[in-house]
């Protein structure tokens, strides 16, 4: 008889949200010019967490002000001076990480386990990471001078909020930027958090601006004329639109958009290592992951074999409150997500797959979705075409190496891809013919400070992370 996981809730009280916040803008903390604001929900519950200021343009106009007011002393610093800054955030991230890792699951809806294990330790990571670059950047293979190009408009998503935030600010600081940055409308907690641990590390007025809002906020802020370079991560059509406002401009560029990741199993892959590479690829985060493996390759020869044990593996996940630490899926992040997601899987039995889920209970209340396995699956089917962003695996089968590649790279994305092998040679050969920018062999989602991250074709161009994550930030 199998022991019963007993609940394992991590404490709320060690993160005090307040009733409402103001916008972030040189250094304080204020309400938008119009007075408009909007509320944050817990996914988990559909509680309200709390009332956050929406910026328009006006607000967007005073933040980059400052930002531009701020960065000609922020650029002038030595760069050993902005490492102390940068080390002194990462400090108090680690400081504060288990409160700001109960935030993030609230906000956001993922397990405890993963925001406490896995975002916060690597936000830390890069910030220390870019502390290190900052008095190193004529080393970096962009001349020997490298001049920063001013102030950064930013935006980010909400499935990754806060390691979203210091993929973008730290090589911005590090290079000697100045940043003003909208957070997703649905998680916003983290990143005004964040601005408080900004004026606790002493950072210089106006160096950080942190503005809250919708779509609009983030247009206004990406078609400012005072913007010198803009970061983007989200979805492909945002940026599309984000490509088109600023055409004709000179504004620097950096887009990380969708994905629809092929993960390859081959026939002598270790089949138990490969089930949980799978898992991993598709349902942490709830599936919330640009590069997430949502299409499965397996060898006809296996074939079987895998989906049994995957079967199997997929009975033991634990879907539910986001603050136990036995939970292994969280709640969606949104209805309007739940929705997108809903109607898709809904599509693929319409259009012939054949769907399987495990079964389980879900809360009654807040946005849910059972980890779900499509199999007949065809590369004309949508399940297999579009990205879902959920817990939604659709696999399809190959013969050989020729035949995985082509199948793999028939996609408009090329974010990630993961390969699954004892051969070397093949995953060599396998990662030289796929069209991704992050290949991935006998792991999946793993993430490193000091490697580049980004994609080709839909989804997006420019790399986040490494020395290469500097480029963007720089005057070359």
């Amino acid at each position: 008889m199998a022991f019963e996981y007993a609940p394992a809730p991590e404490s709320r009280a060690v993160v005090d949200i307040a009733p409402s916040y103001g916008l972030f803008i040189d250094g304080q903390f204020s309400e938008a010019a119009a007075g408009k604001v909007f509320k944050t929900v817990s996914p988990s519950s559909e509680e309200v967490l709390s009332e956050v200021a929406q910026a328009g343009a006006e607000d967007v106009d005073r933040a980059v002000k400052a930002a531009r007011k701020a960065f000609e002393k922020w650029s002038a610093l030595p760069g050993a001076e902005r490492a102390k800054y940068l080390f002194r955030i990462a400090r108090i991230v680690q400081e504060r990480s288990r409160e700001l890792a109960v935030l993030e699951s609230l906000d956001n809806g993922k397990p405890i386990r993963e925001t406490r294990d896995t975002d916060l330790p690597l936000v830390a990571a890069h910030f220390f990471y870019y502390a290190g670059w900052a008095d190193k950047l004529g080393h970096a293979g962009y001349g020997a001078d490298p001049r920063p190009l001013g102030v950064a408009g930013q935006v980010i998503p909400w499935n990754f909020p806060l390691l979203m935030l210091a993929w973008k600010i730290a090589p911005a600081l590090a290079a000697g930027n100045t940043v003003v940055l909208k957070p997703a409308e649905t998680t916003p907690l983290s990143a005004l958090f964040f601005a408080d641990i900004c004026r606790q590390a002493g950072l210089p007025k106006g160096v950080v601006n942190i503005i809250t809002g919708d779509g609009a906020t983030g247009a206004a802020l990406v078609e400012h004329p005072d913007i010198n370079k803009v970061a983007f991560t989200g979805s492909t059509e945002v940026g599309k639109a984000i490509a088109r406002s600023i055409a004709g401009t000179d504004k620097k560029v950096t887009l990380e958009l969708g994905g629809k990741a092929a993960n390859i199993v081959f026939d002598d892959a270790p089949i138990d290592q490969a089930v949980e590479g799978i898992v991993n690829g598709i349902f942490f985060n709830q599936g919330h992951v640009c590069c997430a493996g949502s299409r499965l390759l397996v060898q006809e020869s296996v074939a079987e074999e895998v989906l049994d044990a995957l079967k199997r593996r997929m009975q033991t996940l634990r879907v539910g409150d986001p603050l136990d630490k036995n939970t292994d899926i969280g709640a969606i992040n949104s209805a309007e997500q739940l929705a997108r997601i809903t109607e898709l899987t809904e599509a693929g039995e319409a259009e012939g797959a054949d769907r399987w889920a495990p079964a389980c209970d879900l809360p009654s209340a807040g946005f849910w979705f059972r980890p779900t396995l499509f199999t007949n699956v065809t590369q004309a089917h949508r399940i297999a075409r579009e990205e879902i962003f959920g817990p939604v695996l659709s696999v399809l089968t190959f013969r050989t190496p020729a035949e995985a590649v082509e199948k793999a790279n028939n996609t408009q994305y090329g974010l990630s891809a993961g390969i699954w092998t004892e051969k070397g040679s093949r995953i060599l050969w396998m990662a030289n013919q796929l069209r991704a920018g992050v290949v991935w062999a006998n792991t999946f989602n793993k993430f490193d400070p000091t490697s580049p991250f980004g994609g080709y074709k839909e989804s997006g161009f420019g790399r986040e992370g490494g020395r290469h994550g500097l480029e963007a930030y720089l005057d070359v």
